[in-house]
């Protein structure tokens, strides 16, 4: 099952256990079952302290396994064979099992530590879904530290029967004790605020005594990190406020442009980023929305927590995020048949029929990878022609069973209530309706800047996006931005990490440049006196 190179690695990753571990298998006579019992051999071969032992369970998926230590309830199982982007949770279930200590700090481990209550979770993933992986892992670590979480991670490609009868059409989605209890990319912190309702109220509290930052940072993506990291090299007082660490890359399934990173994926680089931000000396502050700036000598950033924050500089690195098409039924049907990541949500869909909408690079590779795993792909492109690169058309004509649609002006995506079943366009050319009969929608239009919380105090362009000169800085003084969320062109990450660092020489120019001038006002005040 696992290569002779990912053996090798894998035996020098559980030279660290220092606890036996039992992997418990609950197999039929598939084939999906016989290469599942041909992994957990192969990680059994590697390391004394891991056995393998196969058990009948009338109400087991098959194939799955548990991961625990002998003669001890497991809290931790994975239905379905963790390869592709699982596997990297698997190797961490097995090494926290195996007491290799977990990347959380005290507090909230004590947290977790602490929930009242039974939570029995269900994770469906797919093995391409590279936001899947940290919801998988976020579970596994809580189940690991409170013996009353449970968490069964589930591949829904495998599993489609489950799939289909719990309506799951987007990865991840998280069942809690037979209930839905989320979609999309979630740590353990915005998990831990979901479950233990309090914890919002004592970290807007915490927030509020905060001193005041010299540079405070709004937006965790390369821009914000950038700027951190420039900021943090001066010696000021620093702080990143976001959302979600990482932003948009995480949602990136490939970066090779990156200068000096031939390759990598959006996940690894957004923890690489995170590390380094957290090298120096920044006070992170992640789940976390920004709602409303007030500039000022002191600047003031509004959370939707209720907390407040202060700062004599804010840089704005908000990013963007998938612009949708606004239309009847998109948001009705979002994660029911409408959906904007194909890597993630594809294998879903497989054998149906799908429609991609957009006609640019990111719709054209969509409609190539769905082509692979769907029935049919049908492209639709509001313009005359594809606007992808030429080398990306070409493999796209290649393909059998994608149809492009031009000159398509799509006006409804319908449902039966529970999911998508149906598309309407009208043909610009002749003003004709079509309706096409199909079981999923993949958006994939560009981007919109995440600048609605600022309108009315920078000044924005016609396309919501924060107008900056050549420093950085915005209209307001003190307040500067950078990455997606400006009016710099060409959205690059490259670009975006060296708007960052910009808009950090800039902010901390502002304060030298803001001092001597209070330090002048201060010497003419005591000479009038």
């Amino acid at each position: 099952m696992l290569d002779a190179n990912l053996k090798n690695q894998l035996k020098a990753y559980l030279e660290k256990l220092t606890r036996p571990i039992e992997l418990v298998a609950f197999l039929d006579d598939g084939d999906k079952s016989r290469e599942l019992k041909g992994l957990l051999d192969d990680i059994a071969s590697l390391s004394t302290r891991i056995s393998v032992v196969e058990k009948e369970d009338a109400g087991a998926r098959r194939p799955s396994f548990t991961i625990g230590e002998p003669g001890k309830p497991a809290g931790i199982q994975f239905a379905g064979i963790p390869m592709g982007h699982e596997f990297t949770s698997l190797v961490l279930a097995l090494l926290q099992t195996g007491g290799h200590p977990m990347k959380l700090d005290d507090a909230t481990i004590e947290q977790i530590r602490n929930l009242e209550g039974d939570y029995a979770f269900e994770t469906y993933f797919s093995l391409s879904c590279q936001n899947c992986p940290e919801v998988v892992q976020a579970l596994n670590m809580m189940a690991l530290i409170n013996p009353r979480i449970k968490h069964v991670a589930i591949d829904g490609a495998l599993f489609q029967q489950e799939v289909e009868a719990r309506q799951v059409m987007a990865v991840p989605t998280m069942f809690l004790n037979g209930e839905s209890f989320g979609s999309g990319r979630s740590g353990v912190k915005e998990i831990l605020a979901k479950l233990d309702t309090g914890s919002a109220e004592r970290a807007a509290k915490e927030l509020e005594r905060k001193p005041v930052f010299d540079v405070l940072i709004v937006g965790g993506g390369p821009a914000g990190a950038a700027a951190a990291i420039y900021a943090a090299r001066k010696g000021i007082a620093t702080g990143v406020v976001a959302e979600r660490f990482g932003g948009q890359v995480l949602d990136t399934m490939a970066i090779e442009n990156f200068i000096s990173v031939q390759e990598t994926e959006g996940p690894k680089f957004a923890t690489a980023l995170e590390q380094h931000v957290k090298s120096h000396e920044v006070d992170v502050m992640d789940v976390q929305r920004a709602e409303k700036l007030v500039p000022g000598r002191v600047n003031e950033i509004h959370l939707a927590s209720g907390a407040m924050l202060k700062a004599k500089t804010v840089i704005l690195s908000t990013g963007a995020r998938w612009r949708e098409i606004n239309v009847p039924g998109e948001r009705e049907y979002r994660g029911r048949g409408v959906a904007y990541c194909p890597h993630c949500d594809g294998p879903l869909f497989k054998g149906k029929r799908v429609a991609v909408i957009g006609g640019g690079n990111s719709g054209v590779e969509a409609a190539i990878d769905l082509a692979g795993i769907v029935s049919a792909v049908t492209l639709i492109e509001f313009g005359n022609e594809l606007r992808a690169d030429a080398v990306l058309q070409k493999k796209l004509k290649s393909l059998p069973n994608v149809t492009v649609v031009t000159q398509a002006q799509t006006t409804e995506i319908s449902g039966d209530g529970k999911k998508v079943n149906g598309l309407a366009y009208t043909d610009r050319a002749t003003g004709e309706s079509h309706r096409l009969e199909l079981e999923g929608v993949f958006v994939q239009i560009g981007l919109v800047p995440n600048t609605e919380w600022l309108k009315g105090t920078v000044e924005l362009s016609k396309h919501g996006e924060i107008v900056v000169d050549a420093k950085g800085a915005t209209s307001v003084p003190g307040v500067f931005a950078a990455g997606d969320v400006t009016t710099v062109p060409y959205k690059q990450i490259v670009i975006a990490v060296g708007e960052g660092a910009k808009a950090s020489l800039s902010a901390f120019d502002h304060l030298i440049r803001a001092s001597v001038e209070d330090d002048v006002v201060a010497e003419e005040e005591e000479v009038a006196a």
